[in-house]
């Protein structure tokens, strides 16, 4: 009973400093009754292990940090899943992930790239030539006519059918239902 009693007098004596210190730190009395509650409550477990190296106020100052970072968290997580994209005045474009690509992104870019490459191989030799040397070599129509030894506009045309082949081979790869990991990791998680 004598602890129970100390207890009383502590929460009596600090009471006012916990609102106090609260307050400050959430900016908002909303919920401050169950976060000071929660500091008394927290204090009261952790009393049997107090050794007295240090103040109870210092103690307390302590878990009233402590549960006003819980309050923080449960608010950024209570904000972050009532968000709505066509909320106007949200603010959502601040709280969209780094621009940095993922992972997922980079195994999406990284499978894109293995259907450009086996496409590439399905093109004719003057073909692939021509797209190598305008978009990967960055060659003017003039540079790859001489390396090639072919007239200006029969470079044009080999640019224009190797896109369009490029672009209609890889479509129909998508089309066909080959799916990447990713892809198929997704359909997978969701079904």
């Amino acid at each position: 009973m004598a602890s129970d009693f100390s207890f009383e007098e502590i929460v009596r004596e600090h009471q006012a400093m916990v609102f106090r210190t609260l307050l400050r730190l959430t900016g908002s009395r909303e919920h401050l009754d169950d976060l000071a509650q929660d500091v008394f409550l927290r204090l009261y477990r952790a009393l049997p292990s107090f050794r007295g190296e240090a103040l109870v106020t210092t103690y307390l100052y302590r878990i009233a940090v402590n549960v006003a970072q819980d309050e923080w968290k449960r608010r950024r997580r209570e904000a972050q899943s009532l968000v709505s994209i066509s909320d106007e005045t949200s603010g959502w474009e601040e709280r969209l992930p780094h621009p940095g690509r993922n992972a997922e992104e980079q195994m999406e870019e990284r499978e894109f790239q293995l259907a450009v490459e086996e496409q590439m191989q399905r093109l004719s030799q003057v073909e692939r030539a021509v797209l190598v040397l305008y978009h990967q070599e960055e060659r003017t129509y003039e540079q790859i006519a001489l390396a090639l030894g072919l007239p200006i506009g029969t470079v044009r045309t080999h640019l224009h059918r190797g896109r369009k082949k490029l672009r209609e081979g890889i479509a129909a790869r998508r089309s066909e239902g080959d799916r990447t990991p990713v892809e198929e990791a997704r359909c997978t998680s969701n079904g």
